[in-house]
């Protein structure tokens, strides 16, 4: 386990000179899978159609900080395939650089919503996808644009053997002038009851990491917000543990003192993204250095826009740094 460092986020760097060989360095790099995503059109007769899009958390928090106006990129690896071309061009014309390799043996992973008066029920299509080959090798491509942030989740921790280690190498490996953000990102159907330890050692690991508390009271059986930061802190722990209390709001705790701000009142068209946009929102602001409550401020700001539509990325506004 790492020991623990105190966030020091970076300026940006001058541009590189022609004559300098490595990139202009990056504000963030977000590492993780990306899927195709279909959803059902309204049908009366004949076979049913779908609309596609795009779904993938890191790759979420891309987008919105890249329509803040950020360097970022995105590290994956897709299918040689129409979904993996899709996912490509769709975070390309969002702004996001596109670090990815492409993998011609596997496909792109796939899944599907089904809305229905009890709810959104979702399929998975991504066992053994072409993200599920990350692994710590692609550390490589990440450190050559010199981050001043990278952020993953306990998604890609779960994909694979190989990708579980590129998160630890992330973490382990990442330069001193770097901040890790990690968000856990419980999800019951593809982490079933053997990651607990496994998404704990990796929260432990990185300096900033966002965590649900509903979350963690499925995953450590945690009794309260206190708990949980006794859970993650400690000599060896984050520097800066975001917990997300669902509709009553966000605690942000550093040093034993702690910061709230309360949920937006919004009328939720569907949940699904809010958690990566709260998240991005939040990293913006801290890339700035501002105040932690105007980090928790920006975050809840733009988790309410997501929460008030039904996908996971709201359109691009005329003047966005995205339609320049």
């Amino acid at each position: 386990m790492s020991t623990q460092r105190r966030i020091e986020v970076p300026a940006p760097s001058s541009p590189a000179s022609s004559q300098d060989a490595s990139p202009s360095p990056l504000d963030a790099v977000c590492v993780g899978e990306t899927m195709a995503l279909l959803i059902p059109e309204p049908h009366s007769n004949g076979s049913p159609r779908f609309h596609a899009e795009i779904g993938g958390a890191e790759s979420n928090v891309a987008v919105h900080l890249a329509r803040a106006g950020r360097a970022v990129a995105w590290r994956s690896a897709l299918g040689d395939d129409v979904f993996g071309h899709h996912v490509r061009e769709r975070l390309t014309d969002a702004g996001v650089r596109c670090l990815v390799r492409e993998d011609r043996t596997r496909s792109t992973g796939l899944y599907m919503k089904e809305p229905s008066p009890e709810g959104t029920r979702v399929r998975y299509w991504r066992a053994g996808s072409a993200a599920s080959t990350l692994r710590p090798a692609d550390a490589a491509e990440v450190w050559r644009w010199r981050p001043r942030l990278v952020h993953t989740t306990g998604i890609t921790a779960a994909l694979s053997h190989t990708a579980r280690d590129l998160v630890r190498e992330l973490f382990e490996q990442a330069p001193p002038t770097t901040v890790r953000s990690f968000d856990v990102n419980y999800r019951p159907a593809l982490h079933g009851a053997d990651n607990a330890d496994l998404l704990l050692d990796l929260a432990r690991r990185a300096d900033v990491v966002f965590c649900g508390l509903d979350e963690a009271q499925s995953l450590w059986r945690v009794e309260s917000l206190p708990h949980l930061v006794e859970l993650l802190t400690g000599p060896d722990g984050p520097d800066l543990v975001v917990v997300k209390q669902g509709a009553r709001g966000a605690t942000a705790v550093r040093d034993g003192r702690t910061w709230f701000e309360p949920a937006p009142r919004v009328e939720v068209v569907e949940p699904v993204g809010a958690g990566d946009a709260f998240a991005a929102g939040f990293l913006d602001r801290l890339l700035d250095g501002a105040p932690l409550p105007d980090c928790l401020a920006e975050g809840a700001r733009l988790a309410g826009v997501v929460l008030g539509l039904p996908g996971d990325i709201p359109p691009p506004q005329e003047g966005s740094p995205a339609t320049r």
